[in-house]
């Protein structure tokens, strides 16, 4: 039986902080689904609103529930929706595209231009329940452990980010080992790196992104480049996952990266970043890609094989499990840097 209320961590106001809150349960459209959130992941945009920061303020419009990287057993379906059951165990792509605009229409949906997303832009996933276009709904594989199910949005990012050029036998560095950074460093290991290359300031990353895989773990206020040169014959690494959208190790980055090299950018500045373009990318002939989200749905499936067919293991990036009434304590933990990805149970789920 669905009540007709529930718990909810709604950003309430336009000003630092959320509060739980009792909500309406969603109603659902004949093309929705319901799930009841049994698992909710901190990720860093949550941080920028919870603290409304420059970003927040320009694209947060509150009320309204956050949270966009979860899990849950689904409890109601539309009348036209097929493929997905009550029961089912999900997770969900929250990028809603709409179908119609050329990057929808000519297989880039990922970086549709009038993009909805679940939990920024519309209610998400830190309550009880959440409603999901039934197209946006991903059914998880019984092989995969139910930790990890709200983690495929981050773990998507860095598959996307890996897989958008060559790696196997690449030389890999990682700037930014966040989450996202340290999944990277695993898809890269499993996909054939021939040697990752983890570059962070916060000892406690480094020392987990050598538990993901990283071959060598660099203090970025280190000699880097000297390192880097030194461990490839003086050419440099051969593919740059920059996750970090700090300007220093952006520049950091390009530094390291070999001539005719591959850069792909995850991260996001907060502010713009001066660069010394000739010398960066121009001549040293340099691929670079922008990497926004994840591939609908190639992206998934990729995702999927490579934590069920290859082995890659998530655990230990989780460092934190709590209820979401706690959430305050989640967001200080992930600001100090004491958590790498936090895990919010919701409900009695």
């Amino acid at each position: 039986m669905i009540p007709k209320t529930m718990q909810a961590l709604v950003k309430t106001a336009a000003a630092p902080g959320m509060d739980m809150r009792e909500m309406p349960v969603p109603e659902i459209g004949p093309a929705d689904v319901l799930v009841a959130v049994e698992t909710a992941s901190v990720c860093g945009t949550d941080l920028h609103i919870y603290h409304w920061d420059e970003w927040a303020q320009a694209r947060i419009k509150p009320p309204y529930i956050p949270g966009h990287e979860f899990c849950g057993i689904v409890a109601a379906v539309g009348d036209l929706v097929q493929g997905v059951a009550v029961g089912d165990f999900v997770s969900a792509e929250m990028h809603v595209a709409c179908g119609h605009c050329l990057q929808c229409r000519s297989g880039q949906a990922h970086v549709c231009q009038f993009v909805k997303i679940l939990g920024v832009d519309a209610d998400g996933a830190f309550a009880d329940y959440v409603r999901i276009p039934a197209t946006n709904i991903w059914k998880l594989d019984p092989a995969i452990p139910r930790d990890f199910g709200s983690l495929f949005d981050p773990f998507g990012n860095a598959v996307h980010t890996v897989l958008s050029g060559a790696i196997a036998g690449q030389t890999v560095a990682v700037t930014g080992c966040g989450p996202i950074g340290l999944f990277s460093i695993a898809v890269a290991k499993a996909c054939g790196a021939a040697k990752v290359f983890a570059i962070e300031p916060n000892e406690k990353r480094r020392e987990l992104a050598r538990v993901m895989g990283a071959s060598v773990a660099l203090d970025s206020a280190g000699d880097v480049a000297g390192a880097v040169h030194a461990a490839t014959g003086g050419n440099g690494v051969d593919v740059l996952l920059e996750m970090s959208g700090h300007p220093a190790a952006i520049r950091q980055g390009f530094s390291i990266l070999r001539m005719g090299g591959r850069a792909s950018l995850l991260g996001i500045p907060s502010r713009p970043v001066e660069i010394d373009l000739a010398n960066a990318l121009i001549f040293k002939g340099a691929t670079v890609h922008g990497i926004n989200g994840r591939k609908m749905y190639e992206t998934w499936y990729q995702a999927e094989a490579l934590i069920r067919d290859s082995g890659v293991d998530l655990s230990p990036v989780i460092t934190h499990r709590l209820p979401l009434a706690r959430f305050d304590e989640a967001m200080h933990l992930l600001e100090s840097g004491e958590a790498s990805k936090i895990l919010l149970t919701v409900g009695s789920n």
